[in-house]
């Protein structure tokens, strides 16, 4: 089968990317995989390092020029390779796809992606849902009512949660844990208690709040955590928020990594205080490790975990309740191993990429 996905970010991306590629991984060989992408983005980068896929540089705006340079590029691709499936994954690239496929004969099935819980409700949306969509992939339930709300909702749309690479993201020895947590964080933190995650630093990733709930612990208890935030490098208003609370010394921003294992098996606890999410990749990833999670009660993220089993759930912006969490944490910190052991065995069950892949592809036959 041939195959083509299509991704409109031209940086980091985030979980598009993460997707993306796992879904590469998972069918270059057997399928002829093609990605078109920006040049400077980091999916075009990552799938460049995979042998056998095929990596186009290519934009996708509604830039009056692109009538004549990006559309007009696309619409070669297409015609050259003959694709039996067009996989978009937002909005953008879903436009430009459906405008190249104009007259188009053969033309070739195109599946979408739904990573997001932004508006369905554009006429754009009408038109990609009339004319340009076979079937409409949500990556939750929560997702897929959105979906089945919209003008989405004559078109076929299946439940796809995300896949992870459970071998390789999986939990590491307790000698291994504490040489990582040197190497990353210094010679200091054997005794503390590490809470990281990899969901970024905007403000509606909600780290901010963790970061106020440890402030509002006593002194005494306090000093017990440390907090990693994986991600760009925030900007120096958030860094003056984090002083202000006198939390300084107590949160690291390693950047944005591409390889966030080995950092992340370093932490005890993971992460993710969203105000919006989908679903999380990088809380499947975090729970693939052998992390109990902590997170938030919105969107697909408590698809991902049982309260007080695999992690703790909690309101989104509740500062004080996360605040609670952490001391009973304090109180019974072996619960951390057991609610730990939980997350993995809730990986192995429902996160293999296997799956993923295979739930995928039937999609595309």
């Amino acid at each position: 089968m041939k195959i083509l996905f299509t991704n409109f970010h031209p940086r980091n991306g985030g979980g598009h990317v993460t997707y993306i590629v796992n879904l590469l991984r998972g069918l270059v060989g057997a399928h002829q995989v093609t990605v078109a992408t920006p040049g400077s983005s980091r999916l075009y980068r990552l799938a460049k390092a995979l042998s056998g896929v095929q990596v186009v540089d290519m934009a996708f705006t509604m830039h009056p020029s692109s009538w004549l340079s990006d559309r007009a590029a696309l619409r070669q691709l297409l015609v050259a390779n003959a694709f039996d499936t067009v996989h978009v994954n937002g909005s953008a690239d879903h436009k430009q796809v459906m405008l190249a496929c104009l007259g188009l004969r053969p033309a070739p099935r195109i599946i979408f992606t739904k990573h997001n819980d932004h508006s369905l409700t554009s006429f754009g949306h009408k038109l990609r849902a009339r004319f340009a969509t076979d079937h409409v992939i949500a990556v939750s339930d929560y997702i897929k009512d959105l979906l089945l709300k919209s003008p989405y909702k004559r078109q076929a749309i299946t439940t796809i949660r995300h896949g992870v690479d459970i071998d390789y993201f999986s939990p590491v020895s307790t000698r291994e844990k504490l040489r990582l947590r040197e190497h990353y964080l210094g010679p200091d933190f054997d005794k503390k208690i590490i809470l990281g995650s990899a969901s970024g630093t905007d403000y509606e990733k909600g780290w901010l709040d963790l970061v106020t709930a440890v402030s509002l612990l006593s002194p005494e208890q306090r000093t017990k955590f440390h907090i990693v935030v994986i991600g760009d490098p925030p900007n120096a208003l958030k860094r003056a928020q984090v002083a202000d609370c006198g939390m300084a010394g107590q949160v690291s921003f390693p950047g944005l990594i591409d390889d966030v294992r080995p950092l992340l098996a370093a932490c005890d606890i993971g992460y993710v205080l969203s105000y919006q999410e989908a679903l999380s990749f990088a809380c499947r990833e975090l729970m693939a490790l052998g992390l109990p999670v902590l997170v938030t009660r919105v969107g697909g993220l408590p698809e991902n975990l049982t309260d007080q089993r695999e992690g703790w759930i909690v309101p989104p912006r509740s500062p004080e309740l996360i605040k609670n969490v952490l001391q009973k944490i304090l109180f019974e910190p072996e619960q951390l191993s057991q609610m730990g052991a939980q997350a993995r065995q809730r990986a192995e069950r429902e996160f293999g990429l296997t799956d993923f892949v295979q739930a995928t592809l039937a999609i595309y036959q």
